[in-house]
């Protein structure tokens, strides 16, 4: 395992140096272009190293909060969903960490999960309430695997870092290339300068657009080139710590027939999702600029390990379902070993009507919100806001009258502003 953790560092260590190149070259193309010649590249460089160590602290120190304040992810309590805690607990234990995960929910119907943090022992689990409606405890025990795996093979950082520096090289390109296209250049520098001069300079900011435009190209490619390796060795990882791979496999194939769009998902958080959140239905994305391996294959290489959990017995799979000998996992990690399979710890799955998991999820989104349930001697559940100020409420059904408990309402109500801060 520490050979696996080793090398993950060594490829987050390149990332990261690639990554602060095409920042900082940039930075010097288009001090050149704005400013002109050396003096003003000079001055692009500097800037955009400022940048460059104001952004590594920033990812370091804040990186994972900012992650999950602009995925809507809100940390939660036992009471909200205590199956979710109670598997984190397992999986943390599997996994040998010190420190168990914080847990958020992200109050939408895709179902999705990441993981984010400095290491392990600051780190946290996103799940989406689509995927706590949707999935059933083996399932569910899966993908919090999955997300445990990229905890202890240190991808969380790496992806913290790769994803702000992404979003870096993407906002400084964008910001350059619409302040030449509004801003028409520097028509009236050319004028003043020798033709020699000018034809130069144009040449510079030619150079400028052209790498603006491909820098944040290349670094989605390499970014998700890395993720997709990542995913793989998540995969693996995970079905060491459950013993049971048709448990990822099923979550996975719920997962992919999802419709149902990720609204806070975006190009930077895209590669943290434990599938890619931005695919529409009837629009596959290539290999190349996709942010995860195919999801059927990963599915087919779950499945096909049906001689035990190791990381040995999943290069084999990979092997057998890729068709080729490229190897996922350092050689040192590629030993015999013998992890038994286990059956599955869930009743035979029942078929849950439409209307019911919808209901479900409503049910959890509310829970998330801190809305206070209340039930009625008729059976109907009543939902109560958390800002509720009277002292009474009537059932829609029956038309009872019932006591508001405000004090619970507004310990609620505490609890949503200390999460928030």
């Amino acid at each position: 395992m520490w050979e696996l953790i080793q090398a993950n560092r060594r490829k987050s260590l390149l990332l990261f140096i690639l990554m602060g190149i095409a920042l900082l070259l940039i930075g010097s193309f288009a001090g050149a272009a704005l400013f002109g010649g050396e003096n003003g590249a000079m001055l692009g460089l500097f800037l955009a190293t400022i940048l460059w160590f104001i952004l590594t602290l920033i990812s370091y120190f804040s990186g994972s909060s900012i992650i999950l304040s602009i995925s809507n992810a809100k940390e939660v309590t036992k009471d909200v969903h205590p199956q979710l805690f109670n598997i984190v607990e397992e999986m943390t234990i599997a996994a040998g960490l010190s420190k168990m995960p914080k847990i958020y929910i992200i109050n939408e119907a895709a179902p999705n999960a990441f993981a984010t943090g400095r290491n392990p022992d600051n780190s946290a689990v996103a799940v989406t309430a689509g995927l706590l409606a949707r999935l059933n405890r083996d399932e569910l025990q899966g993908v919090i695997a999955h997300e445990m795996a990229h905890v202890v093979n240190r991808d969380v950082l790496f992806m913290t870092f790769a994803g702000v520096m992404l979003g870096s090289i993407v906002i400084i390109s964008e910001v350059f290339i619409r302040g030449m296209w509004f801003g028409g250049g520097s028509s009236s520098r050319y004028k003043s300068k020798s033709s020699d001069g000018g034809q130069g300079q144009m040449i510079v900011m030619i150079v400028a657009i052209v790498f603006a435009i491909l820098a944040p190209i290349l670094a989605q490619l390499l970014y998700f080139a890395i993720s997709r390796k990542r995913e793989y060795l998540a995969d693996a990882s995970g079905v060491r710590f459950t013993r049971y791979p048709e448990g990822l496999a099923s979550a996975l194939e719920k997962i992919s027939s999802n419709t149902v769009e990720l609204k806070s998902a975006n190009k930077v958080t895209a590669g943290m999702y434990i599938a890619n959140p931005l695919k529409k239905k009837g629009h596959k994305l290539s290999d190349l600029t996709s942010t995860h391996p195919p999801i059927s294959e990963r599915i087919r290489i779950l499945r096909s390990m049906s001689k035990g959990a190791s990381y040995l017995d999943y290069q084999q799979a990979f092997a057998a379902v890729k068709g080729k000998k490229e190897s996922i996992i350092p050689t040192s990690e590629l030993k015999e070993e013998k992890i038994t399979l286990r059956s599955t710890t869930d009743q035979p799955a029942q078929e849950v009507s439409k209307k019911k998991t919808q209901r479900d999820l409503g049910d959890l989104m509310m829970k998330v919100n801190n809305y206070l349930f209340l039930t009625c001697v008729c059976g109907l559940k009543m939902k109560i806001p958390p800002d509720y100020k009277k002292s009474k409420v009537n059932c829609p059904r029956c038309g009872r009258s019932h006591d508001v408990p405000l004090e619970e309402l507004a310990a609620l109500s505490g609890m949503i502003a200390s999460t928030n801060k």
